[in-house]
């Protein structure tokens, strides 16, 4: 168990480096870097500026050597003409784009081996300092959904897939499919026309996770508080994950209830709920196990994005989003290496779970 666990955390390092590099390179290519936002915003332009390729070097062949320079400087990004070239070239050792690629992608991964992510250019603080602060906010989302969804959909599918082909497999499985097919932002909309004085009831807050004055809250108005502003949220990011994952389980445990140890186990006299609890559990749990990782991440870094956006909850989603528009590369990618780093230890972690659910795997006998 060791020596796989190693071989996981070695295979990390590569993984990483990949990731890092694969998206540097989409970047060195997309238009409208942080230098083209500033020049942007002095030539009052509505929108980003995008970047343009520089002119060959013999386009300026027969031009003086410092005319040749500036125009060079210049004529690198849409907008700067007219622009004191030695303010470009300010603004590019700002940013750090007076070095070049190679190098700016070695000393990028120099600083992210010490946990050294920058910062921001746009906010005037380090990137930990703003996945600090967005945290608790993605963490409460993340958190009660994961709760519910779990504490929900795997008692339900339980349920369906013993009564399968019932009354209440059939009723439960119209909801389900309701519930999937819709959009969770689209029913965040719906939620808020209902219930936050859209033009109906005026119930629930529309902002925030916590009212103005919480701090001076008495603890357990507090604790009201906080579930009075979760709860159309986390309905509406709650519906998807509990569809997709009260299926899963429901087929899952199908597919051990057909085997031939279910009947085996049933002719020796096992009852349903020791045959159900005994025998099927650990087998059928593996493939939802196995579905957590990515439900963890999906939850606390992706998934709440556009339920944060409709609620006005400032977290990590809405940070990463507002981070690629803006081209604030360090948020960017210090939280892409996070996010990362997270994303493989939870499947190193999903993998040990199997282990406890079934001692019978070795993953001493299997290579990585």
């Amino acid at each position: 168990m060791s020596a796989y666990i190693a071989r996981r955390i070695l295979l990390m390092f590569p993984t990483l480096l990949g990731i890092l590099f694969v998206s540097f390179v989409v970047v060195q290519f997309a238009p409208g870097g942080p230098v083209e936002r500033v020049i942007a915003q002095l030539s009052g332009a509505d929108t980003g500026a995008s970047r343009v390729s520089g002119s060959s070097g013999g386009d300026f062949g027969n031009r003086g050597q410092a005319g040749a320079s500036s125009d060079v400087v210049n004529s690198k990004y849409r907008g700067a003409q007219g622009l004191d070239p030695d303010f470009v070239k300010s603004l590019e050792k700002q940013f750090g784009f007076d070095k070049p690629a190679p190098e700016r992608f070695a000393l990028m991964l120099w600083n992210f081996a010490r946990f050294d992510f920058g910062k921001s250019y746009f906010r005037d603080t380090s990137v930990l300092q703003l996945i600090k602060e967005k945290l608790p906010v993605s963490m409460s989302l993340g958190i009660w959904m994961m709760l519910l969804t779990y504490l929900i959909s795997i008692p339900l599918g339980i349920r369906k897939a013993v009564k399968d082909g019932s009354k209440f497999d059939t009723w439960t499985s119209a909801v389900i499919i309701v519930g999937f097919a819709i959009p969770g932002f689209l029913f965040a909309i719906l939620l808020i026309i209902l219930f936050s004085g859209g033009s109906f009831w005026s119930i629930f807050p529309l902002r925030g996770l916590t009212s103005d004055g919480w701090d001076q809250f008495p603890w357990y108005w507090k604790i009201i508080d906080y579930f009075w502003h979760m709860t159309l949220p986390l309905i509406s990011m709650v519906l998807g994950a509990f569809a997709t994952m009260t299926l899963l389980t429901k087929n899952s445990f199908l597919d051990e209830i057909r085997k031939q140890y279910v009947m085996t186990a049933r002719a020796k006299g096992c009852n349903e709920r020791q045959v159900l609890y005994n025998h099927i559990f650990r087998n059928a749990m593996l493939i939802v196990i196995a579905g957590f990782p990515g439900a963890f991440i999906h939850a606390f870094f992706s998934g709440s994005l556009l339920i944060e956006t409709i609620f006005s909850l400032d977290g990590l989603g809405l940070l990463g989003f507002e981070s690629v528009l803006n081209r604030d590369y360090p948020v960017v990618f210090g939280t892409l290496f996070i996010f990362s780093l997270v994303g493989l230890v939870v499947n190193l972690l999903s993998d040990l779970a199997y282990m406890w659910i079934d001692p019978r795997i070795d993953f001493e006998a299997r290579d990585v």
